[in-house]
């Protein structure tokens, strides 16, 4: 059977979204005990906590596209397009798992269990958004510029978060090995992705929404400064006892 050059890519865009969800639970499975603390959970509470994070991303991811659409005529039908955004995504997954914990009287952090998961899993899939040709950026003379659409070299936006991710899966490696930023983990690996997301919305085709930022670019400034308060406040409740 032959597949036009868009089938092949949504068949490898697929594949690669299968096999970040895989490598996120093996990574997860592999993480020694005391970096992955929702080990500590039943299963009923990590059930409650992987559905919250799963609603939170699915329906999260598409609340830009759906903003975008207000006024037209096809508004609603946005919630069923293609279209999804990781980075909305993660934010509506981090808030409702931070809901349904606290809906659970879990106190304790479990962001560490998905950290370096998380980076492994979003550092496979941007490849394939990569041979899917989405998720590029605006055109550019640089010579690793590529023609994702036939209308001339565009910034691999896509292979720059793969070294991203793939960059931040290391560190978060090493400070797993060494035990350090314990219970901070995620939002120090969400915090640095805000700020690099923030900045290469620059080179991102995003019309502007507000102030001349771009809807995502709001996304991740009010995001980033939520997880820094986050970090704060728990950093204050440690060093005075108090769990968080």
């Amino acid at each position: 059977m032959n597949l036009s050059a868009i089938d092949q890519g949504r068949f490898l865009y697929s594949i690669f979204m299968v096999l970040a969800f895989g490598a996120f639970l093996l990574v997860r499975r592999c993480l020694p005990p005391e970096s992955s603390p929702l080990s500590q959970l039943g299963l009923r509470e990590r059930f409650v906590l992987a559905s919250a994070a799963f609603a939170g991303g699915v329906i999260f991811s598409k609340i830009p596209f759906v903003i975008a659409s207000i006024g037209q005529s096809s508004g609603l039908l946005a919630w069923a397009a293609d279209g999804k955004t990781v980075t909305a995504g993660l934010v509506g997954a981090y808030l409702c798992v931070e809901i349904a914990k606290r809906l659970l009287g879990i106190r304790f952090k479990t962001g560490d269990s998905f950290a370096l998961p998380l980076a492994v899993a979003l550092m496979i899939g941007r490849l394939g958004c990569f041979f899917n040709g989405c998720c590029h950026g605006i055109a550019t003379d640089l010579p690793w510029g590529i023609d994702f659409q036939g209308l001339g070299p565009m910034h691999p936006t896509q292979i720059y978060e793969v070294l991203f991710h793939g960059s931040m899966a290391l560190i978060l490696w090493r400070l797993t090995l060494s035990k350090q930023l314990a219970n901070h983990r995620l939002q120090f690996y969400l915090i640095l992705y805000c700020v690099y997301r923030f900045l290469t919305e620059t080179i991102r085709p995003e019309p502007a929404f507000g102030m001349g930022l771009t809807i995502f670019q709001w996304t991740m400034l009010l995001f980033g400064i939520g997880l820094v308060i986050q970090w704060l406040v728990e950093s204050r409740n440690e060093a005075l006892g108090n769990r968080p």
